[in-house]
């Protein structure tokens, strides 16, 4: 039947993997194979076409693109962190000075949101890590019990592949014993034959005259 696999190795009863020259063998036989193969359909036919920038942000394009154009990355500015005085033109301009003094202000309000961020760190931080790492260890115990059930399943169907292959083993033994044996039935029936005519030739040649007669 086309396209029909028929499965003739038993590695739990075959005999000789370990011979040398054997393996280097089996994978120039697996080069062989991959060389003069073909494919005749495209097996991910059914799925959809990969969409490698489903994920992309802007700005992660941006940032590839100067990538690809080997371009150096731009410094961090800091100058939201600097409290300038107005410049030299106006230091008698009191919209300047108002501005300067509402940046003064924006600075202070963000280092009194990062002095509470670090407060609320250190009071909430240490059980919220501690949260954080029962979860990760729920998940790690999540995946060891999957890991566990594959490896009982695996363990499951080798020990019936072997169950299996240890039954064709004996019926394979036996029908070997039995052709042995009849092969050697034949063996002796073909000597048995082969005296007979030699015993046969050597009567003629012994009793021409008989043979003559008959």
């Amino acid at each position: 039947m086309a396209g029909e696999v028929i499965v003739d190795a038993l590695p739990y009863i075959d005999q000789g993997y370990d011979e040398p020259g054997i393996r280097e063998a089996a994978i120039s036989m697996v080069e062989d194979e991959k060389r003069r193969y073909r494919p005749s359909k495209n097996y991910l036919e059914h799925l959809p076409p990969l969409n490698v920038s489903a994920f992309e942000t802007e700005m992660m394009r941006t940032e590839f693109d100067r990538l690809q154009q080997r371009l150096p990355m731009e410094t961090m500015s800091m100058k939201r962190y600097e409290l300038p005085p107005p410049p030299a033109g106006k230091l008698t301009d009191m919209s300047a000075w108002n501005e300067c003094l509402e940046n003064s202000m924006a600075q202070l309000e963000h280092q009194a949101t990062r002095i509470t961020n670090l407060e609320l760190m250190t009071d909430y931080g240490t059980e919220a890590w501690k949260s954080y790492l029962e979860v990760l260890v729920k998940c790690v115990a999540a995946a060891q019990t999957q890991v566990a059930k594959l490896k009982k399943q695996i363990q499951e169907v080798n020990f019936q592949r072997k169950n299996v292959q240890m039954q064709v083993g004996e019926k394979l033994r036996d029908l070997e014993a039995n052709w042995v044996g009849l092969v050697g039935k034949n063996y002796e029936i073909e000597l048995a034959c082969a005296h007979l005519e030699k015993q046969i030739r050597a009567y003629e040649l012994a009793n021409p005259e008989k043979m003559d007669t008959d």
